[in-house]
């Protein structure tokens, strides 16, 4: 009976440790020894009893930094809407009011006929608030800011809502 527990269990190992070289995911296997256990209590009281496979970690550790460093300078790339060709449109909305639209690369890409972030279809007072906006969106637009969100904060900040 003894035998066939033994066999059993390096049965088990030996599956375990194909699937860590297939994976690479550290696996967790029973002790193929209670002796190994210091404290009986623990196996009494049926806690679970873990014991790692020969794996170095601390060497699988320091394989993952240049990972996350390629992540970083991933994050420090050029926007790809740096460069691009942007240019704003002031047009009439309803009311006699204004609003704008951000032109890249030679197609429209922001259509904004009313105040962003308020609720009904008027648009600012004046052109140069329009404008103000437009810039604010385009410098959002240029920093890879997506969506160019503009929040009461920001209209408030710019003071176009006055």
């Amino acid at each position: 009976m003894m035998t066939n527990k033994k066999s059993i269990t390096t049965f088990s190992l030996l599956i375990l440790s194909t699937l860590f070289i297939i994976t690479g995911i550290p696996v967790i296997a029973a002790p193929s020894q209670p002796a190994a256990v210091k404290d009986k209590k623990e196996v009494k009281e049926g806690k679970p009893v873990k014991q790692f496979l020969n794996v170095n970690l601390e060497k699988k550790e320091q394989a993952n930094p240049p990972e996350i460093k390629q992540i970083k300078d991933v994050k420090k790339e050029k926007s790809s809407y740096a460069d691009a060709e942007i240019t704003i449109r002031i047009i009439p909305a309803s009311k006699k009011t204004f609003g704008y639209d951000i032109i890249m690369n030679n197609r429209l890409f922001i259509h904004q006929p009313h105040v962003p972030g308020l609720s009904g279809n008027e648009g600012f007072t004046n052109k140069e608030k329009a404008q103000k906006v437009a810039e604010f969106v385009v410098k959002k637009i240029r920093n890879n800011e997506m969506p160019p969100a503009v929040t009461m904060d920001d209209l408030n900040r710019m003071g176009v809502l006055r």
